[in-house]
């Protein structure tokens, strides 16, 4: 986010022991770490939040392309096809239809 050098440091360094002073620079060092800290930990826990609710809503969309798809297969399925319309047809020509029973050969026997 910002691009902060090793001179950038240093001169900040300077300043802050010239205006705070050698005592109680420590101390805020600390305090000054302390914060960046939390303020890191907060930053993570707000992303994470964001990137689980944007997993969630993936999530909420999945399920609704997959109720979707599973009503569109029920309705297909449920749905009468043009096979299904004439059963009667289809049965009629099947008992039209004789099997064809070719008979067996016979065989001639020669008196011994």
């Amino acid at each position: 986010m910002f691009d902060v050098g090793f001179s950038e440091l240093v001169l900040i360094a300077v300043v802050a022991m010239i205006v705070i002073g050698p005592e109680r620079l420590p101390k805020v060092a600390r305090t000054a770490g302390a914060l960046l800290g939390r303020m890191q930990r907060y930053v993570a826990n707000v992303k994470s939040e964001v990137e689980r609710e944007m997993q969630f809503e993936d999530l909420k969309q999945l399920q609704q392309e997959i109720q979707a798809q599973s009503k569109q297969v029920e309705n297909s399925i449920l749905a009468p096809t043009s096979l299904d319309s004439s059963p009667a047809q289809s049965e009629l020509e099947l008992q039209d239809q004789k099997p064809v029973i070719k008979p067996k050969p016979i065989k001639k026997t020669q008196p011994k």
